[in-house]
């Protein structure tokens, strides 16, 4: 696990912003597992609070005030709908997103799975963008309006566009062996997929500062991720 100042990607007086590693809880969980981003950001700075949520195979984007009124400032902005939050997924199939826009309810069930429900659903809207085409799948732009639980994954899945390893909601696992045309696998080996959980990585943050100036910060693909675009890039393009 890296040390909490290696994730900062922005910091000032009022706000640290982070890149999160996948598999790392936004806030303390009742499974007993003490590493979160808010402990750790609590010990780099006691008054830290998380002002939003990434689920924990999430990686990416994620901002942390450092003062209760910088915690009320984004949370306001949030509330209003003023940030804007950019992620980055891969899918499964080829598909030409021209900035469409999902507007479907979701309803979370009390098992963690959520569904389309146009009668008991909150309102819930994505919006879609096409960043690159590969031969059998596609890496997309997510900009979602609302911040439902698991809204994005729903939506994608909603346009027969599953997240890669989301099996979840209808996504595969992507192998080597797919996308390479001379592939070849050691005998007695199994082969492991390119990523090990959802491919979903959010990639940017807008939002006001306490001085009103709007302020973008991005956050790097980390090493999974990263690795699953050269891959792509390098054999399916």
């Amino acid at each position: 696990m890296p040390a909490f100042k290696d994730l900062i990607v922005f910091e000032n007086e009022e706000y640290i912003v982070v890149n999160k590693p996948p598999y790392v809880a936004t806030l303390d969980e009742r499974t007993g597992d003490t590493t979160s981003i808010l402990r750790m950001a609590k010990t780099y700075h006691a008054d830290a609070q998380v002002c939003h949520r990434l689920d924990k195979e999430t990686s990416g984007i994620l901002a942390i005030a450092k003062t209760p009124e910088a915690y009320r400032h984004l949370s306001m902005q949030f509330e209003g709908r003023q940030v804007d939050k950019v992620y980055h997924a891969v899918v499964q199939g080829t598909h030409v997103l021209d900035w469409i826009s999902v507007y479907l309810p979701l309803l979370p069930l009390p098992n963690g799975i959520v569904k389309i429900d146009r009668q008991e659903g909150k309102e819930a809207e994505t919006i879609f963008k096409t960043l690159k085409l590969y031969r059998k799948h596609t890496l997309v732009e997510c900009h979602p309006v609302t911040g439902r639980m698991h809204q994005i994954r729903v939506h994608l899945t909603a346009l027969k566009a599953p997240i890669v390893c989301d099996e979840q909601y209808g996504g595969a696992p992507i192998y080597l062996s797919q996308i390479k045309r001379d592939f070849n696998l050691k005998k007695g080996t199994e082969e492991q997929p390119l990523i090990a959980r959802v491919a979903l990585h959010a990639f940017a943050l807008t939002f006001r500062l306490l001085t009103d100036e709007r302020i973008t910060v991005e956050a790097p693909y980390p090493k999974d991720f990263g690795a699953l675009v050269r891959q792509l890039d390098r054999h399916s393009a």
